[in-house]
């Protein structure tokens, strides 16, 4: 109570804003909730509400510099993952939303803020530019929820990351202007410091990711050390470029990371990953301080012209913005549609508007000051309204993958197309894919979705919109491949949804891989040349539904040695099957299994079930019993 009383020490406030932001993203997770969302409500609730945290004391001065550097690191991760082949028909989107949108946006919006919000010029035209920012720092969390068809999605990714900088930059460019005008210093030489600076963090930017990758190449940095180093450079370009122009610093970091992305680094693939756990833990940290350090008595949330403002921006400014943008862009209607109605801001928004609005402050505007706190309103808003209407709008609009989610097959075999078939039966999406083009012909033959290539290579990824499959299984006849496959694809569909089909026993153990790696078991632990020796003898794939009065003891008395491939609930996913240990039956769950060959009785029942189901010639069934 006494800690509580004067507040944490910084220890415990550092172990508080870590527990408080990844707790709320796992509670998200659990409750299928958007996770922006409840660390929004965390950080007011353990800030403002309750005064338990409150940064600026618990923590101190450190705060808005540990808050840049997640900022800079958060824009260099999402720098990574802007690879220009990934971009194919997206990219007139996105570049007719940094070239056209970004200044419209900046216009539009500065109209708003001094006809609607009632700020002066001096301070609509800054935070104008700084409204440019859509944030990354929240589009990530929401596309991973609202699983968006792939050229939305990469518009609205590559947008956000763009124009971060673009945006900072335009409110440097702004105050910089308003700066020489109440100090009667020359607008050109205003300009002049822009252009210099600009110019310097490009070039940094680009000379630092440059110059890393060279001695990656060259083995002048071992593997342990390559985090380690590029965390470093970062910092350092980062604090390079803001000391000779504030806010730079961003656009250098994000040029960095945009340079290695597109390079072809061997160990690209493993310094994403990391960073992105990195970011994850940055941007659960950042939102937690920010809206714990939310001062509510200078939001004035009751007056009128703070939510007027706010609905002009989400209902007017933002998609009057994208719609001219793109308009006569060749993308659909319903895509823009979408892209104009999907325009959340986040931590770089609140965090450089915070910044302009102290120094705006000092040189004597006073109405600088509410800027920080209509920031915080409009995240706020556009955090809880588009975190909850994404994903339906975009359902409504048919931008997402199919509602019942979908199982990925790698490998064409007999077995592979029987599982297949099966699913289709249900209304279940499913995709086979191999790199060998004549073990497809059969699912081809059967009119199955196909894909011939090597689904770790960048054709499928540019190619293959994978949105539609939540689950996969690796079950060709190579079992490194498998492994790879698995391990590789694993963080992308998680853990708990990639299963490959069991390994050979090697008799020497020495040889074996390691266990950690590749998919959970399949089928109870059979290796691919057995499941494939049981199609060639007459096994089949059948699908039994469950019922009340058939239960799930009841289909193991039938069905004694049949092998349970997968079992799918209504309204679930779908979910494959080592054994049945933990399957627990319901009403209306199917059960795909492998049953063995039919006896001739048992054909006949069957053969007669399906000629009682086959239409007349007038398209209708049998009359009769």
């Amino acid at each position: 109570m006494e800690h509580a009383a004067h507040g944490l020490d910084p220890i415990m406030a550092f172990a508080f804003v870590g527990l408080l932001g990844v707790g709320a993203q796992v509670v998200a997770w659990r409750l299928r909730m958007p996770a922006i969302v409840l660390m929004l409500a965390a950080g007011l609730i353990a800030g403002p509400v309750t005064g338990f945290f409150d940064p600026a004391r618990d923590i101190g001065p450190l705060t808005e510099a540990m808050i840049s550097i997640a900022v800079a690191i958060i824009l260099f991760e999402g720098g990574l993952t802007l690879n220009i082949k990934s971009l194919q028909d997206a990219a007139k989107g996105v570049m007719r939303l940094v070239v056209i949108g970004a200044p419209l946006g900046w216009l539009l919006s500065t109209l708003a803020l001094h006809y609607v919000a009632g700020l002066s010029w001096e301070s609509a035209t800054i935070f104008g530019g700084i409204m440019i920012v859509t944030g990354p720092t929240v589009i990530g969390p929401l596309l991973r929820s609202a699983r968006l068809s792939r050229r939305p999605s990469q518009i609205l990714q590559w947008e956000a990351i763009v124009n971060d900088p673009i945006g900072a930059l335009a409110a440097v460019l702004a105050y910089e202007v308003v700066a020489a005008t109440r100090t009667n210093e020359s607008a050109w030489h205003a300009f002049t410091d822009l252009a210099i600076g600009i110019g310097v963090a490009t070039a940094l930017g680009v000379a630092v990711g440059l110059g890393m990758t060279w001695a990656f190449r060259k083995g002048r940095v071992p593997e342990y050390m390559k985090v380690p180093v590029i965390f470093t450079l970062v910092l350092a370009t980062f604090a390079g470029a803001d000391y000779v122009l504030h806010e730079s610093g961003l656009l250098a970091v994000t040029v960095m990371g945009i340079v290695i992305a597109n390079v072809g680094l061997a160990s690209f693939e493993e310094i994403r990953r990391f960073k992105e756990h990195a970011t994850i833990l940055l941007v659960s940290g950042v939102f937690i301080l920010l809206a714990a350090g939310l001062d509510l008595g200078q939001t004035d949330l009751t007056n009128w012209q703070t939510w007027l403002f706010v609905a002009v921006v989400i209902l007017i400014v933002r998609p009057a913005t994208v719609l001219i943008a793109l308009a006569f862009s060749g993308l659909p209607k319903r895509e823009r549609t979408l892209i104009a109605l999907t325009g959340p801001r986040g931590v770089v928004l609140v965090a450089v508007a915070g910044l302009f609005g102290e120094r705006l402050v000092a040189l004597g505007v006073a109405d600088g000051a509410r800027i920080g706190p209509l920031a915080f309103v409009l995240v706020a808003t556009t955090v809880v309204l588009h975190g909850f209407s994404l994903r339906p709008m975009a359902r409504a609009m048919k931008l997402t993958g199919s509602e019942t989610p979908g199982l990925l097959i790698v490998g064409g075999s007999r077995f592979s197309i029987g599982l297949a078939e099966a699913l289709e039966k249900l209304d279940i999406p499913v995709l086979l894919a191999d790199p060998n083009h004549g073990k497809l012909r059969g699912a081809r033959r059967q009119g199955l979705p196909t894909f011939y290539g090597d689904l770790l290579s960048e054709a499928a990824e540019h190619k293959l919109d994978l949105v539609s499959y939540t689950t996969l299984l690796a079950a060709t006849d190579n079992d490194a491949y498998n492994t790879m496959v698995a391990t590789e694809l694993a963080m992308q569909f998680g853990r708990d949804k990639v299963w490959q089909v069991t390994r050979h026993k090697d008799q020497n153990e020495r040889h074996a891989l390691p266990a950690s790696l590749g998919g959970q078991g399949f089928a109870r632990g059979m290796p691919h040349h057995e499941l494939e020796q049981r199609m060639r003898d007459g096994w089949y794939m059948r699908t039994s539904r469950l019922t009340e009065e058939y239960d799930l003891d009841n289909w193991y008395e039938d069905n004694p040695d049949s092998i349970l491939i997968a079992a799918r609930r209504t309204g679930d996913d779908l979910r494959l099957l080592n054994t049945a240990e933990n399957l627990r039956g319901a009403d209306g769950m199917h059960l795909i299994h492998l049953a063995p060959p039919e006896t001739e009785a048992e054909a006949r029942v069957h053969s007669a079930e399906a000629e009682a189901n086959v239409p007349d010639e007038d398209g209708e069934g049998p009359s009769g019993s």
